[in-house]
């Protein structure tokens, strides 16, 4: 690398990190003033909100819009080096503005790979203990109100509660059926199941056991029995967000178990999927465009470079959002939702570097 590469990764990155800082302190700010009554009248300790909620917190925003941030940090690096007419010397000593391009990319694809292995595997982890902060101390209690819950636990067993208590872990009117194609072969009915937590099983109560084989039936009771299922309290217990809390692997498995299931919410655990995969190619990418917008110097100076900056990081914002939502609804697949910003943005950025002066 030459001493010129040098100079623009490492003034790139601390203004990167500068641009964290700002934007993650800006935040918390806003954060803490919207959730000041829910600390007060829940009372979390200060090492709980400190420890078990900022400090998970800020990473997890900090990765999150991190594509936005490093346009914004390109943006603003690269316009202070128009203005000052570094940029020109640098072209006019024969540097083509794709040589000047290199450190840039050699910056971002570093971001990108830090930032694709913190919102794979390590921010979840924190964001269990988010989570769980927000569920005790910001959110309402929850409460499982569903009615005649149906779901498929495995590729041929069936079961129902008429309802669940998440408090006593007691589920009440209880059907486990096996199937056979279309034919029923054995059916248990329960008047309660409730889970036992040193066991990691369930214990069926008051259990009635038919059993089909062709014309003949039998029927066996008793007073209880465990028995392991694929079925367990966190299956009841709120979901919002779950998927904040998984790692890329855990929500590839997850999202086998819903499709087993046939269950309701498949497309949010692949827009999150899909959306940590190609996060890294949206900073390489919004970096490229950074660099196109701000690389030569205007007349309106340097503000006007950063505002262009940011009005394009909220249209950036509002397609991925559009796009989301769409995906949401089942119109498009969650895949092509995510990719759709960076295909247009990067069509966007190739027209910005053809029509940019050289």
């Amino acid at each position: 690398m030459k001493i010129l590469d040098w100079y623009i990764l490492k003034k790139f990155l601390i203004t990167y990190v500068f641009v964290v800082a700002v934007v993650m302190l800006i935040i918390c700010m806003i954060d803490f003033t919207e959730k000041i009554d829910n600390f007060r009248e829940r009372g979390p300790t200060n090492k709980e909100i400190f420890f078990d909620y900022y400090l998970n917190m800020i990473p997890y925003w900090a990765n999150y819009i991190s594509p936005l941030l490093v346009f914004i940090a390109t943006v603003f690096f690269t316009s202070r080096l128009a203005a000052r007419t570094e940029i020109t010397a640098m072209l006019s000593s024969g540097i083509s503005l794709l040589r000047l391009l290199v450190p840039y990319l050699m910056g971002s694809t570093i971001l990108a790979i830090f930032t694709f292995a913190m919102v794979g595997w390590i921010i979840p982890r924190g964001n269990k203990v988010k989570l769980a902060f927000e569920y005790k101390y910001i959110e309402d209690q929850f409460y499982f109100n569903q009615r005649n819950f149906h779901v498929k636990i495995a590729p041929s067993l069936y079961a129902y509660l008429e309802s669940y208590n998440n408090s006593s872990l007691t589920g009440y009117k209880f059907t486990l059926e096996r199937m056979e194609g279309n034919q029923l072969k054995e059916k248990l009915t329960s008047d309660r199941i409730v889970w036992d937590p040193k066991k990691k099983k369930w214990t069926i109560h008051d259990y009635t056991t038919r059993k089909i084989d062709g014309l003949k039936e039998s029927l066996t009771t008793g007073l209880q029995k465990d028995t392991t299922l694929n079925l367990s309290p966190k299956d009841f217990e709120n979901d919002k967000n779950q998927y904040e809390a998984l790692t890329l692997t855990q929500i590839d498995d997850y999202i086998s178990l819903l499709n087993l299931r046939g269950a309701d919410g498949v497309n949010a655990y692949l827009l999150e999927k899909y959306a940590r995969l190609t996060q890294p190619f949206s900073i390489i990418i919004l970096t490229v465009i950074g660099v196109t917008v701000s690389a030569r110097k205007s007349r309106r100076g340097t503000g006007w470079q950063i505002a262009m900056g940011f009005v394009l990081a909220f249209i950036y914002i509002l397609f991925f959002m559009v796009a989301k939502g769409i995906a949401e609804s089942g119109r498009i697949s969650a895949m092509l939702a995510v990719w759709l910003p960076n295909i247009v943005f990067s069509f966007i950025g190739l027209i910005l570097y053809r029509n940019m002066p050289k």
